[in-house]
């Protein structure tokens, strides 16, 4: 029996010894930066201790720091509940925003909030919960862009960062991989490049980067092309060797006679321990855009911008500010030629990870941030947007669900249904009232259209039915004009509004809406009188009544219409009252409509008023009130053309 007990004990101190080297082992690789290999050892302690709070916390921060936060979850939990720290609550509540589970996150920043007195992280906190809150109602800044897996192009690996140039997609992918990234156990990354027509990609004719050679054992990636094609920029870094450069920096290759040259450091980089990567150009190639956790940011990634100077390099970077970048992370960065500013973050307001933002001026020119809306962001990373025909089609890349790999590349397209077209054709009849009130065909009259800017939008001659066709557009005000010699010209408006179907009830593509109208003409005849109706004036009154005024207006338009014509107005009284009280009566009448009408524009030489008193009465022994109406009359005539 004793033995026995002998056995279990060095079982259990060679158990210990185990736990005590995986632990050693587990925080060499941690502090190494190997983070998927850290995130295997403490999970082996785990199997045997779930309580164990050394392996949850670093299982949570490799999670964290290879971001894949989403994962870490369950571990920054258990520390909660364990030793709950501000940093715990902070980086559980980060976990749950990225799954979005936002009620959850809220609850652990605000528990965060205790285990602090530091106004700078308060801040910072409680940026995260309105950032949550925020989120809620974005609109999809294109509601009709559609994005689609490109799933011919990716691969079960990483696919990500596609640029345009020269009819090639150049994108970065865990293809023909020389070994795993530590850090998140995942194959190192290379460029490659294929044949492309706008979104369209030769995926059978893919090949490595042709114009300088991929290294092995390193990630190379987020590849920049300058608008002249003749300068690469692109990331590398992530070296288990210790004689290469501690962090990922921007190398360069210029094209040179025959080829591009051997990449070399840029001195943008300035400090080798400086985290710098995704270039991008500005559209006329004279500023770099990047990202970098170099200090004088605002916290996480930010992105900076240097000029290109004399000697083709690029200087003298800028922080590009507290509007673009956050406490959190701002990368992916992508100019475009009308100024607006795209880029991915997950510091502001958003699903989750990494979502993709543009930067524009509002009316009074501040700089304003919108996310681009749940069609082309998810909860997870959505990031490197290019255009192919801006802003119409182009590529993101994303690792959200349902994809073929870790990183794929997606396409997106401008899926705004086309207008269906609608084709108004009126047809204008021109015709002329005979004497005895029938009307009958004018053709050969001259018909113009206008639009409500006054602009003629047609023209033509009537044919022999009388009949002028014209094409206009729906919901819009006209003007048709006709003239004909020997007739008074006369203009008409016209408007098609509430004469069409509403567009969203067709189906065809194009639908033709044929409408009429017609526009009578009088002969114009010298000296003959034309009785103008309803002009009445109150008892022993001259001045222009309303209902007069209506009717005076029509003689205006017939005078605008037809600006050559000079015309007499004439003022006619009945027979009762003396010969000369009706003469000063009529006069006074016929006066004062020439003046309402040179008040409403027309000039006072092309009119002349004449009263006649009772001496011209069409019903000369009038004994009814109807034919003493008959007789007080007032009349025209036009009594000039002029040429």
């Amino acid at each position: 029996m004793k033995q026995h007990f002998l056995w279990i004990y060095v079982l259990i101190l060679f158990v210990l010894a185990g736990c005590k080297s995986l632990q050693e082992k587990g925080n060499d690789q941690f502090l190494s930066g190997q983070y998927q290999y850290a995130i295997n050892t403490f999970t082996q302690i785990l199997e045997q201790d779930s309580s164990n709070l050394e392996a949850n916390q670093v299982i949570a921060e490799s999670y964290r720091l290879s971001n894949r936060i989403e994962k870490s979850e369950p571990y920054y939990s258990q520390l909660a509940e364990k030793e709950p720290s501000f940093d715990t609550y902070f980086f559980l509540g980060q976990s749950l925003k990225a799954q979005q589970k936002n009620e959850e996150a809220i609850a652990a920043f605000e528990k965060a909030k205790s285990y602090t007195s530091d106004e700078a992280i308060l801040a910072k906190n409680q940026r995260e919960i309105e950032a949550i809150k925020l989120a809620v109602g974005i609109e999809n800044y294109w509601p009709n862009h559609e994005l689609v897996n490109y799933k011919e192009l990716n691969t079960a690996g990483a696919d990500y960062a596609p640029v345009f140039s020269e009819d090639f997609l150049y994108f970065t992918s865990g293809r023909q991989a020389s070994g795993l990234y530590p850090a998140t156990g995942t194959p190192y990354t290379k460029l490659f490049r294929a044949r492309a027509d706008g979104v369209k990609v030769d995926v059978g004719a893919i090949q490595a980067l042709p114009e300088f050679r991929n290294e092995d054992g390193l990630n190379q990636a987020a590849i920049a092309i300058s608008p002249d094609g003749n300068t690469i920029i692109y990331a590398r870094g992530n070296s288990t060797s210790s004689k290469d450069l501690p962090d990922v920096a921007l190398f360069v290759s210029y094209f040179r006679g025959a080829g591009f040259t051997q990449p070399i450091w840029m001195p943008v980089n300035e400090d080798e321990t400086w985290w710098n990567s995704t270039p991008a150009f500005s559209p006329d190639g004279s500023e770099l855009y990047f990202a970098s956790n170099r200090p004088g940011g605002f916290g996480g990634i930010d992105i900076w911008k240097a000029t290109r100077l004399a000697n083709s390099d690029f200087g003298n970077p800028v922080n590009l500010g507290p509007t673009i970048n956050t406490p959190g992370n701002e990368m992916f960065p992508r100019m475009t030629p009308d100024g607006k500013f795209f880029f991915a973050s997950d510091g502001h307001p958003g699903y989750g990870k990494l979502d993709l933002f543009v930067a524009e001026n509002n009316e009074s020119g501040t700089q304003v941030i919108k996310n681009l809306g749940q069609n082309i962001n998810s909860k997870d990373d959505d990031f490197g947007i290019f255009f192919t025909e801006y802003p119409k089609s182009g590529f993101i890349s994303s690792n959200r669900e349902g994809g073929i790999g870790d990183d794929d590349i997606y396409f997106f397209e401008d899926k705004t249904p086309k207008p269906k077209i609608i084709n108004v054709l009126l047809n204008v009849y021109t015709k002329e009232a005979k004497p005895d009130g029938t009307e009958a065909i004018l053709p050969q009259t001259r018909v113009v259209l206008y639009g409500s800017d006054n602009k003629q939008q047609g023209g033509d001659f009537s044919n022999t039915n009388g009949r002028v066709r014209f094409t206009m557009t729906t919901d819009a005000d006209y003007t048709i004009i006709a003239s004909k010699g020997g007739y008074f010209s006369k203009s008409i408006p016209y408007t098609t509004r509430g004469k069409t179907p509403d567009p969203a009830t067709l189906i065809q593509e194009v639908t033709n809406v044929s409408l009429d109208t017609t526009i009578i003409l009088d002969q114009l005849i010298l000296e003959k009188s034309i009785v103008l109706d309803n002009i009445y004036y109150d008892l022993d009154k001259a001045e222009i009544r309303t209902d007069a005024a209506v009717e005076l207006d029509k003689l205006v338009k017939i005078l605008l219409d037809n600006p050559t014509i000079r015309i007499e107005l004439s003022s006619h009284t009945d027979s009762r009252s003396s010969d000369t009280y009706n003469l000063d009566l009529s006069q006074r009448r016929a006066q004062s409509a020439v003046d309402y009408m040179v008040s409403k524009g027309v000039a006072a030489e092309r009119l002349v008023a004449k009263g006649y008193g009772e001496s011209q009465l069409i019903i000369k022994e009038a004994q009814t009130e109807e034919e003493h109406q008959t007789n007080r009359r007032t009349e025209f005539k036009v009594i000039e053309i002029k040429e």
